[in-house]
């Protein structure tokens, strides 16, 4: 799998963005990637070196129209922990 398949899209919300300060970055990830996998491919994109890696399995919402009822794809979220000597990912420095 390549490192890009891996990383899919950062996630840019206000918590995620508080969480910048610590050195959190939060990022959807392919649904079959293992913390090891997500912390080479940031290391390798960004250029970073990368403390911890959490995950997380989001379920899809359950929408509905109208008497149909249907369910949001199923994701996967990554929140990685920059150590304290890395630098940041520039990606996310206009954003603040």
């Amino acid at each position: 799998m390549n490192n890009f398949d891996i990383i899919k899209k950062p996630i840019v919300t206000e918590k995620s963005m508080m969480e910048i300060e610590n050195n959190k970055y939060t990022f959807e990830v392919a649904k079959n990637a293992t913390k090891p996998e997500i912390k080479a491919a940031v290391e390798e994109i960004f250029g970073v070196s990368v403390q911890t890696v959490n995950t997380m399995n989001m379920t899809g919402k359950l929408k509905r129209q109208g008497a149909h009822q249907g369910r949001r794809p199923s994701w996967k979220k990554a929140i990685v922990k920059l150590t304290e000597d890395s630098k940041t990912i520039e990606f996310f420095d206009g954003m603040e």
